[in-house]
């Protein structure tokens, strides 16, 4: 009799642990210094390279920290130090594209966004919310919080909407978005402020190597940063893809001893 039921409890246990892993959706590739990750009232633990994430989960960073997220589809994520950011939904079939979704919200702080396949098959499905607007998860840019926002756009084109209308900046803009129901406009580079400026030369500088790779590098700039760092959207989502299988083959392997 007990040893059924501590066959039961361990069965139980093993099989709340296997769905864990395949509801995951994405990889930390880099954690520096003070990253917490939590889901829903669960209590906020560290993040690691290599751990997982998915939907409902909040990544906090601490001063002088940074964290790099890689999600299935391969898109990337920079988070910058003293943010906090959310993944509100997320979806990604490689042969349904009808089926994507990706729903990202920054609370505060800075982040750096990449593109992955949902991005570019599914734009109108890929978006990004901040306090003052709605931005389509397209191409490579950096978005900065501090009343107002503060966007620059490394490559291709971003759309930028909220309650008063909708404005497409693209590479090399930079703009500002200064409330819900104000249109975001260009900025000058002279019209920065100092620390939105240095975030923007921070997340800029981050090297993206290929998923699976040990982090990211927090200091290779220039364009050989921008293109050897970033394989290709395809590769990444399916090196994510390999990982996450292989956590989810690991747990079930060991549900079999």
């Amino acid at each position: 009799m007990l040893r059924s039921q501590a066959l039961s409890w361990a069965s139980g246990i093993w099989a709340y642990l296997f769905a864990s892993a395949a509801l995951a959706n994405g990889v930390f590739q880099g954690a520096i210094g003070e990253v917490k990750t939590s889901v829903g009232s669960e209590a906020p633990v560290d993040a690691s390279v290599g751990g997982r994430f998915r939907p409902g989960t909040t990544v906090t960073t601490g001063p002088g920290s940074r964290a790099v997220l890689r999600f299935e589809d391969g898109h990337g994520v920079v988070l910058h130090e003293n943010t906090e950011f959310r993944v509100i939904a997320y979806r990604f079939s490689r042969d349904r594209p009808q089926d994507d979704a990706i729903d990202l919200q920054l609370v505060k702080g800075a982040l750096r966004s990449v593109s992955g396949l949902i991005g570019q098959r599914s734009r109108s499905r890929a978006l990004l919310s901040v306090p003052q607007a709605t931005i389509g998860l397209r191409g490579d840019f950096v978005v900065v919080l501090v009343n107002p926002a503060y966007l620059s756009v490394r490559r291709g084109a971003v759309e930028v909407t909220n309650a008063a209308g909708a404005v497409t900046f693209s590479a090399g803009a930079l703009g500002t978005i200064a409330a819900a129901t104000t249109l975001a406009e260009p900025v000058a580079a002279s019209g920065l402020p100092a620390a939105v400026s240095a975030a923007f030369d921070s997340l800029g500088s981050v090297a993206l190597g290929p998923a699976g790779s040990g982090g990211a590098s927090v200091g290779a700039t220039g364009a050989g940063a921008q293109q050897g760092g970033w394989a290709t959207a395809a590769a990444v989502a399916a090196s994510v893809a390999g990982i996450l299988a292989a956590a989810g083959n690991s747990t079930a392997a060991a549900s079999n001893h």
